[in-house]
């Protein structure tokens, strides 16, 4: 059959692909029109649509299950130069593990001849903590998330590194300063065990959630706690992920009681809301025997 590629807008014509089999799926008209037209090589920045408006479809989809016959229209976006997912996510992270040391090894660089201030020891178990935290993220991202997509726009690098450098540079010359103030000790350090539960909670999620995708595949699955005492959050929300993430950061405020830190804590719960509600929908649309639960908090949201 033949097939006509128009832009979503604008519904400039594209390329006109003959002969395509109704066995064929998307991702092989993809790559039809990859070799058509070199700049779109990258499979990754394509995106084909049924209507103008409406949503992309998946690669693996046939020709013949969408329902797509001789003559057919598909509406075709550019989704621009891509990078690949674990790229963007050793940027976001590494970044933040070498600005926070760069105010708490060497204060004098940005606070001017300090040596005569002591450190406090919240500043220095602060300085641990985020450390631990980034470098497990860092970890994570070798050895454990397996990406669903194989890449993102760059322009999200840019955007997403500005994000997570600059809130550092922010908590970090608070924290790190000369006049910080410690909160009481009982306080750190009750804030510091709920901060490590919660980190231990989300590694755990992460590895339920790797054991759920074979290598190499988009296969998606109902995720359902196991064994691990600290999985059973998933039979509470969709993504405990991202609550014992917000648990984290949390901790980390009440541990350091800094505005900064209380304020990236916000940025980021508004954003894991934003996709814990999007991923709960899609659960719910996608799969349905999916199990009654909230997107992120318990009983509530």
């Amino acid at each position: 059959m033949g097939l006509e590629i128009v832009t979503a807008r604008g519904s400039k014509p594209v390329v006109t692909l003959p002969a395509q089999p109704a066995s064929s799926t998307i991702g092989d008209l993809k790559r039809a029109i990859g070799s058509a037209k070199p700049k779109y090589k990258d499979v990754n920045r394509q995106e084909l649509r049924m209507e103008a408006k409406g949503k992309f479809v998946k690669d693996e989809d046939t020709l013949e299950s969408l329902g797509i016959t001789d003559g057919s229209t598909l509406y075709f976006k550019d989704r621009g130069l891509q990078i690949g997912w674990n790229t963007v996510f050793l940027a976001e992270y590494m970044g933040p593990l070498l600005v926070y040391l760069l105010f708490y090894i060497r204060p004098w660089v940005v606070y001017g001849d300090v040596a005569s201030k002591e450190i406090c020891l919240t500043a220095h178990i602060a300085a641990a903590a985020w450390v631990f935290h980034y470098a497990k993220r860092v970890l994570e991202t070798i050895f454990v998330h397996r990406f669903s997509n194989a890449t993102m726009p760059i322009s999200n690098l840019f955007k997403n590194c500005s994000y997570y450098w600059g809130f550092t540079a922010y908590c970090a010359y608070h924290i790190n300063h000369p006049l910080y103030t410690s909160p009481a000790d009982t306080q750190v350090f009750i804030s510091l065990g709920l901060f490590l539960l919660c980190e231990l909670g989300n590694f755990t999620i992460h590895v339920l959630l790797r054991n759920l995708r074979p290598a190499g595949s988009k296969e998606r699955k109902i995720p359902f706690p196991n064994s691990n005492p600290l999985s059973q959050m998933q039979g509470f929300v969709s993504c405990p992920n991202y609550t014992y993430e917000i648990g984290a950061w949390i901790s980390f405020s009440i541990m350091t009681q800094c505005l900064p830190v209380g304020l990236f804590t916000l940025a980021g719960a508004y954003q894991m809301i934003l996709w814990a509600q999007g991923k709960h929908k899609n659960y719910r649309k996608e799969f349905k025997d999916y199990p009654r639960r909230k997107a992120i908090i318990p009983f509530l949201l």
